[in-house]
């Protein structure tokens, strides 16, 4: 190798050194640094239903583990762990992760140097005097290229993207929150189902014994066509509540069976009955101050207001001069030999008609709404919260009705059992206590239902301990 081919060498090393150490000397980043926003000021929900709720609320603690293992269902354990594993929204979500992932490795490619190879090779013809010359010509090297980003614009972008990809991981969280809240309704809806049908299914045969013994009366003289065509209305009135129902079950199963990622004739879900769950009697609820901190859907909007902050950099930076280094080692010929060069330029806005002005204008008023969209956020989940609590207390209400309404129900029909064995009334008696206990029965099984949907509710309402669900996914993949 001679002495200039050496010579170049090293200068095209010492502009790799130079070009790979030059982001130390960036150190100026224009643009506002994100701050999280303050915490919520309130310090309740709805103070009525946090007064009637006190013996079951205990205020300032989170669900340990999995929220829906306050139901004591292993059964419903069972299926959210098979839908988490097979759901397909969820699976989505993590593919999106890895995209928004890759987003940021590229936008940090950008603050290394830029090292590519080029090649070029003609034909050229040259006049000097009488002489005309034609050769080829070639030339073939490494180029480096470096942006010394000295006002932060390309860190700033590599912020943006990294805040969109944690928006996309707490959207991941979120649907997994959906999703395990989805699967308990639909397992506490099946349950409902068949416990209503069962009670309808008593009610109709009860219709029926009714209609029997009235038709036998009309035949014997001790009862008229109007009592027969009254129990035969009875009858048809309490058939019909059975088609809504089998569809409600059918419906809920076929729910379960997609939400686990499966069509519903490749997988059926389990029968649930009420009996599986147990209606937890002491719930842990965060405080208002902590809710932004548990719920997916507002970590979610916190992290979309850091990637608009970060956009507000990105414009700001685009006001200043770039100052880029370039260098090029390249093998010329024929006969021309080692050519290498070392450039470094400086470019800045001096005139863009308003444009670079405009768009920070733009990044800035996007800023301000995503805000006011996170406040929005923050507010809308108190409001969720408080309607639950709210709805929890009337299910009590509701429920304690029922109960009062089936105890009257089942003493009636005790005492009619005792006047019809001691002689005092007919069958029919017996038979309408039989069908009003039914009827009780009934809406306790519906008062029951709602009890349990609106405990799920609220577990999803206070974020149920979602936030990192998709750190812990990750973890468990790398485990195995």
């Amino acid at each position: 190798m001679t002495h200039a081919s050496l010579r170049s060498t090293r200068v095209a090393r010492a502009a790799l050194i130079a070009a790979a150490t030059l982001p130390l000397l960036s150190a100026c980043t224009v643009g506002p640094d994100f701050h999280r926003p303050a915490a919520i000021a309130s310090a309740h929900y709805d103070r009525q239903a946090e007064t009637q709720l006190a013996p079951r609320l205990t205020f300032g603690q989170r669900p340990g583990g999995d929220w829906w293992a306050t139901l004591r269902s292993d059964k419903l354990d069972r299926v959210i762990h098979q839908a988490i594993a097979g759901n397909l929204d969820l699976a989505a979500a993590d593919a999106t992760i890895a995209q928004a992932s890759e987003a940021i490795a590229s936008a940090r490619g950008a603050l290394r140097p830029q090292v590519g190879f080029g090649a070029s090779g003609g034909r050229a013809r040259a006049v000097s005097g009488d002489v005309v010359a034609t050769s080829n010509f070639y030339a073939v090297g490494p180029t480096v290229g470096f942006d010394f980003d000295i006002f932060g614009g390309t860190k700033r972008r590599v912020e943006q993207q990294a805040a969109l990809a944690e928006v996309q991981a707490h959207r991941y969280d979120a649907a997994y929150l959906t999703l395990t809240g989805d699967v308990a309704s639909e397992a506490l809806t099946l349950a409902s189902a068949w416990a209503q049908i069962d009670a309808v299914q008593a009610l109709v045969s009860d219709d029926r014994r009714t209609l029997d013994l009235v038709r036998a009366g009309h035949r014997l003289g001790n009862a008229t066509q109007v009592d027969e065509a009254l129990a035969e209305t009875q009858l048809a009135q309490d058939e019909t509540l059975l088609p809504p129902l089998a569809q409600q079950r059918d419906v809920a199963r076929h729910a379960l069976s997609v939400l686990a990622g499966k069509g519903p004739a490749d997988w059926v879900a389990p029968d649930f009955d009420l009996a599986d769950f147990v209606l937890p009697s002491d719930m842990p609820v965060t405080l208002p101050s902590e809710l932004a901190h548990d719920r997916p859907d507002v970590l979610a909007a916190e992290a979309q207001l850091h990637a608009a902050s970060a956009g507000v950099g990105v414009a700001t930076a685009d006001l200043y001069p770039h100052l880029q280094l370039s260098a090029s080692l390249a093998q010329a010929g024929p006969g021309i030999g080692t050519l290498w060069s070392i450039a470094g330029g400086l470019t800045g806005p001096i005139f863009s008609g308003g444009t670079l002005g405009a768009n920070r204008r733009a990044a800035a008023d996007g800023y301000n709404a995503t805000l006011a969209g996170y406040r929005q956020t923050v507010i809308r989940s108190l409001g969720q919260v408080a309607d639950v609590l709210q709805a929890i207390n009337h299910d009590a209400e509701e429920a304690a009705a029922q109960d009062r309404a089936l105890q009257s129900a089942q003493a009636n029909l005790r005492l009619n059992q005792a006047a019809y064995r001691a002689g005092d009334i007919d069958v029919l008696h017996v038979v309408d206590a039989e069908r009003a206990y039914q009827r009780a029965l009934l809406g306790q099984i519906q008062a029951r239902t709602a009890q349990y949907l609106d405990t799920v509710q609220l577990s999803v309402a206070l974020g149920g301990n979602a936030s990192g669900a998709f750190a812990r996914r990750v973890a468990l993949r790398d485990e195995h």
